[in-house]
């Protein structure tokens, strides 16, 4: 299984190091010809303004677009979370990959000297508290009836979304040392790809 994390611009490095800890291999893409043979994809944290006018210069947005159609499993983690919605208040020449039924409102936690880490409580990932460190991060406003939550802040706040195969968080999961979410995300790349393989077998 081989596992994409857009590489062009923020935390893609840190995601890498996370699935290579998992031991799945992780690669980086940056143009369009790097997604075949692809398991899933992962969109860092970082600048999301940033990574959609890159996604649309490098040519990206068609094939991604394409990709989650197929059921390739997405994790978008805060300017992720931004680039998979479908408003997020960017620049309308660069629109975003409107992959994901919710609404964002970015930067909604203050300014990066406002970051905090706060315990989530993510039944997904089991009993424990995951530690959800928010920076600069965006607020879910508003969740398609396809969309489940699987975390909120302080009991009424959407930080974490799952619509099918595409997972989003407002938080940063790459830059602490719990891999379980991850890993969650991991075990949907399996399914996926073990299903295809035997709907393949079956044809």
């Amino acid at each position: 299984m081989k596992i994409g994390v857009l590489s062009l611009q923020g935390t893609f490095i840190e995601h890498i190091n996370s699935v290579n800890k998992l031991g799945i291999e992780a690669v980086e893409i940056r143009l369009p010809e790097q997604l075949s043979n692809i398991n899933g994809i992962i969109i860092p944290g970082g600048e999301s303004t940033t990574i959609t006018y890159l996604m649309h210069y490098y040519g990206l947005v068609h094939p991604l677009k394409i990709l989650a159609k197929q059921g390739i499993p997405f994790l978008g983690t805060c300017a992720g979370m931004i680039c998979m919605a479908c408003n997020n208040h960017i620049s309308a020449a660069f629109e975003p990959l409107n992959i994901m039924d919710i609404k964002i409102m970015r930067n909604a936690f203050g300014r990066q000297r406002s970051s905090f880490e706060e315990p989530l409580e993510i039944p997904a990932l089991g009993d424990q508290p995951f530690p959800g460190l928010f920076i600069r991060g965006p607020r879910i406003v508003n969740a398609g009836k396809r969309v489940k939550i699987l975390a909120c802040l302080n009991g009424n706040m959407p930080v974490a979304v799952r619509q099918g195969n595409l997972i989003a968080t407002a938080f940063h999961p790459e830059l602490v040392k719990d891999l379980r979410l991850h890993e969650y995300y991991l075990e949907i790349c399996l399914l996926k790809q073990s299903t295809t393989k035997t709907h393949k077998q079956l044809t």
